[in-house]
């Protein structure tokens, strides 16, 4: 229980064994059909840029995944579809061969509507879509849809397609990680592990919040991640409440400062916070990390097999307590969430939905656990995070940097 997770090195090498990248791909591919087998659909047609990766284990640029024109078409008995930018659809054809080649198309809805509608491509598509169904035996049998935009959702309707939500069911799939995603989760926190001791040297007097955020986007594309989703940067009189953003302010002797690094490696994602204080700490700041320390120890120590989220949830201090109306309006702040090709998975964890609807945890389960604590001077707040993996013995961390008690970056 005290050796840390595997995370080795990024490249394949013969003398050990790492990321089996094959069975990688056939559990993933395996969870969707099983999914889809469950939910009574003839088929998902999946948008969502993460469901697109978890069936068919392609990516692009990510400045295109939120276009809704990428798509992907998993029938019962069949293998996945794919339409991608054309360019796209062809390098997959040389470079995916667990694709079927004539199963990798080249496709275009609109780029969310900067093609109208009435150009006919999403009439197209449905119609081709439509047919493949009925060569497969599925004419009739609803589909199943992730995300979708509404003139297309209406084109499916129209041509007498009946759609059923397919998200909860792709979540579902996604829930329990492999030893491959847990490794990749791994590695991906490793490489903030490391962010965050070049963090701790550049926090010092008359730096900004956004110079943090440029020297943590470039280190961890040096260091070979394929997405720095976001990255906040919260300091001194910004920590309460929290923005959940990054600013200019420049960052001054004796300030408590907090970031999240939320980036992928592989397509596996971290959230990961770290409160400092710059030069030298007050009584003030030490107590609220204390208490937020104590928050998150609590919950980390409750995680294990068949305990609810509810559980988890209740361990945390209700918002009236912390100084917020109610649990809608302190959301986020003492929060879990799942991790994986996506930033928010399964389990939610909160005093807002989980006494409601409690989950089940179990093994294989990886998630985040975030706690937030304001100082009783008016504006310091210290923010933890933690990403654990649930075992048979219990939750073991992945976030490996120090975060016991708060440290002083460049103490005088």
């Amino acid at each position: 229980m005290t050796a840390p997770l595997a995370a080795p090195g990024h490249m394949s090498v013969d003398y050990e064994q790492r990321v089996d990248f094959d069975r990688l791909r056939r559990h993933r591919l395996g969870r969707a059909r099983a999914a889809l087998d469950a939910s009574g659909c003839g088929a998902f047609l999946l948008f969502d840029f993460y469901n697109i990766r978890y069936t068919t284990s392609t990516w692009i640029g990510g400045a295109l995944g939120d276009k809704m024109t990428r798509y992907a078409l998993l029938t019962r008995g069949g293998e996945p579809r794919l339409w991608d930018f054309g360019s796209a659809a062809r390098h997959h054809r040389l470079h995916s061969p667990w694709l079927a080649p004539d199963h990798c198309h080249a496709g275009m809805l609109g780029l969310r509507g900067a093609i109208a509608p009435s150009a006919g491509l999403m009439r197209a598509a449905v119609r081709e879509i439509k047919g493949l169904l009925e060569d497969a035996g599925l004419a009739g049998e609803p589909v199943g849809v992730d995300l979708v935009e509404p003139p297309f959702l209406f084109e499916m309707e129209r041509q007498g397609l009946r759609v059923t939500d397919a998200q909860q069911h792709m979540l579902d799939a996604r829930e329990i990680k492999s030893p491959d995603e847990i490794m990749l989760l791994t590695q991906a926190a490793a490489m903030v592990d490391g962010v965050y001791q070049d963090v701790l040297e550049a926090l010092k007097p008359g730096v900004r919040e956004n110079e943090i955020v440029a020297l943590v986007n470039q280190r961890l594309y040096a260091r070979g991640s394929d997405q720095v989703e976001a990255v906040n940067a919260v300091s001194g009189e910004r920590c309460n409440p929290h923005p959940h953003n990054f600013s200019d302010r420049l960052i001054r002797p004796g300030d408590q400062a907090f970031f999240d690094i939320i980036h992928s490696y592989n397509g596996y994602r971290t959230c990961y916070y770290r409160t400092f204080a710059v030069g030298t700490s007050t009584a003030s700041q030490r107590d609220a990390y204390a208490r937020a320390r104590e928050w998150m120890d609590r919950a980390i120590a409750a995680v294990k097999p068949g305990v609810g989220t509810d559980e988890i949830a209740r361990l945390w201090p209700a918002a009236t307590e912390f100084g917020f109306e109610d649990e809608m309006a302190a959301f986020g702040l003492q929060f879990g969430h799942g991790l994986g090709l996506g930033l928010h998975e399964r389990p939610v964890i909160s005093r807002l939905n989980s006494p409601r609807e409690p989950l089940e945890l179990k093994p294989g389960m990886v998630f985040a656990l975030e706690t937030y604590c304001p100082a009783d001077d008016g504006f310091s707040a210290a923010r933890i995070e933690e990403e654990v993996v649930v075992t048979e013995d219990g939750a073991r961390v992945l976030t490996l940097f120090p975060a016991d008690d708060l440290v002083v970056a460049n103490a005088y």
